[in-house]
């Protein structure tokens, strides 16, 4: 039986201004993933650059800057089995108008700069993202006891 694994997934300011939190948590939860963490944080420049030093410099870079410190965002460590993999199809493309009907972001974002959530690419990327985001001691290994009915022994 494959391991659980972490990602990092995000609710950007829109999300939290929009009221959507629940929405997304309710959808990772039917979804069967556990959250082992989770904080409500305004991010400063200093994490934001480090989150985001793959695209400093780039001509978008102050514009996600400015959006991802405007408002408050919801942090969460989600674990299970494939866990990026199974956000990333949950989530859909990067652009909304190109995401497949059902995912996050077909069905609640409308714009690339607005699309509500960010999570995770890689199970390496997730490892260093979770690292900004959360200490080793705010994440909680406990056991559901729906495991049984959401993936085999």
């Amino acid at each position: 039986m494959p391991q659980p694994t972490r990602t990092l997934i995000l609710l950007k300011p829109d999300a939290v201004q929009r009221g959507l939190m629940g929405a997304v948590i309710s959808r990772i939860e039917a979804r069967g993933l556990k959250i082992v963490g989770m904080k409500l944080l305004q991010v400063d420049d200093a994490l934001a650059h480090r989150h985001y030093s793959a695209h400093v410099g780039k001509p978008f870079f102050p514009g996600l800057l400015k959006f991802i410190t405007s408002s408050p965002i919801l942090a969460m460590a989600v674990q299970g089995e494939n866990a990026v993999e199974v956000m990333r199809q949950m989530m859909g493309a990067t652009d909304p108008a190109k995401a497949a009907t059902g995912t996050i972001r077909a069905d609640l974002g409308l714009a690339i700069g607005r699309n509500v959530i960010h999570g995770s690419d890689s199970p390496e990327s997730a490892q260093t993202e979770l690292a900004l985001y959360f200490k080793p001691n705010e994440l909680i290994d406990w056991r559901r006891d729906t495991e049984p009915w959401i993936t085999e022994s």
